[in-house]
């Protein structure tokens, strides 16, 4: 079992790397320049596939975050509810930030952006 191993000098994740000239397998900070060789030559990686039902669902219960801002200057096209919920985040296939709003009536759980 592989285990996370941290920086010493700033307490960073050490990622792995590979030392070509010396062939040997080291582990580095992308913080500072801190390089240590690896007592073991397996490396693991986890990845995680998400259906879209699974995002779906992360959007709808954004409108009951209370920790978002919320407006009231847009109107739902869906169901005409006076108050959104909105963020920025990053859309796919797309460069910059983009304006999220999520309709706040229970019920309904329109998103559209900006």
């Amino acid at each position: 079992m592989s285990t996370m191993k941290f920086c010493r000098e700033c307490n960073n994740i050490l990622y792995p790397k590979e030392d070509r000239e010396q062939k040997v397998l080291l582990y580095a900070c992308r913080n500072c320049d801190h390089q240590e060789v690896a007592d073991n030559n397996c490396v693991y990686r986890n990845v995680v596939h998400h259906s879209a039902g699974e995002f779906t669902q992360v959007l709808q219960d954004v409108a009951g975050d209370p920790t978002l801002p919320r407006t009231k200057s847009v109107r739902c096209s869906s169901c005409g509810h006076g108050e959104a919920v909105f963020f920025q985040a990053t859309a796919r296939g797309e460069e910059g930030m983009t304006l999220f709003f999520v309709c706040c009536n229970p019920s309904c759980g329109n998103r559209w952006r900006e």
